[in-house]
């Protein structure tokens, strides 16, 4: 009996219009995900992580520590992932940056609860980083290392995503009360668990 798989259509690669789309709903998504933390007070992990953890210790803005802090990876991306990867993932980091800066101006949240915050927003940022992943893009350096260890050693993007993502909440405990570290590791579980579900060796990866 053929296997259900063999009348399938090889995969077609992806247009610009494709990638675009992509970029722009995936950033989309991040910067919701992240202004909704920010909102509540609680941190994510990775780059932005530590942007949250700088911007709530100095008042400077989220926006442009996130676009600096991302700058020292660009080679390992540039090295290890190529060019095209590189381009997009800068304007990935870009688009974050200015969607997160100009939120105050467009976005309120007159109620929001910070479990809410929590879970839907890591969601929201889980779902957008997916979404950039497949169109071979990040938003930071850990995204970079973990997609580049997902290709390059086949281990899960979300795994390790969850583990640094861990380390970075464990930081913030200089920073932030106890139960703000218990809602922002919520939001890790829920962002990596949309990774792990979605984003693993064997699964569409997109190309």
């Amino acid at each position: 009996m053929a296997s259900p798989t063999a009348t399938l259509p090889p995969a077609e690669r992806h247009t610009l219009l494709d990638d675009a789309q992509a970029l722009l709903a995936g950033t989309l998504f991040v910067a919701l995900g992240l202004t909704m933390y920010e909102h509540a007070g609680l941190i994510t992990g990775g780059v932005a992580g530590a942007a949250f953890l700088l911007s709530y210790a100095t008042g400077w803005s989220f926006g442009l520590l996130f676009f600096v802090l991302n700058l020292p990876f660009y080679w390992l991306a540039w090295k290890r992932l190529g060019p095209a990867f590189t381009f997009k993932t800068f304007l990935a980091i870009g688009l974050v940056s200015v969607f997160t800066a100009m939120a105050p101006q467009v976005v309120s949240f007159d109620r929001l609860h910070p479990v809410v915050a929590a879970v839907l927003g890591g969601i929201l940022v889980g779902f957008g980083l997916l979404a950039l992943l497949r169109h071979r893009a990040s938003v930071g350096g850990v995204n970079i290392l973990a997609q580049y260890l997902q290709e390059r050693r086949r281990w899960s993007a979300g795994k390790v995503q969850l583990v640094i993502d861990g380390l970075i909440v464990l930081a913030a405990m200089l920073v932030l009360p106890p139960q703000r570290i218990l809602l922002s590791v919520l939001g890790v579980v829920a962002l990596s668990g949309v990774l792990m579900m979605n984003h693993r060796p064997g699964r569409y990866l997109g190309v």
